[in-house]
């Protein structure tokens, strides 16, 4: 379900940024080291999900690539 999908990209972003040699190591905020570039792959799949669920085209469309 589309909440299950969200929330787990919520949560691996999460854990993450808090595993990240940026906040282990450096002693930074998770959100420092995700404007510095960190997790980019998850920060752009959750970013991505966040605008298909606002976009109207994919909602009668159904999402890219699937």
């Amino acid at each position: 379900t589309p909440r299950y999908y969200k929330d787990k990209l919520k949560e691996d972003l999460g854990v993450c940024l808090l595993q990240s040699n940026c906040v282990v190591q450096e002693g930074k905020s998770p959100l420092q080291c995700l404007k510095e570039g960190y997790c980019k792959a998850l920060k752009y799949s959750f970013f991505e999900y966040k605008r298909s669920v606002l976009d109207i085209r994919s909602r009668t469309r159904g999402r890219k690539g699937y």
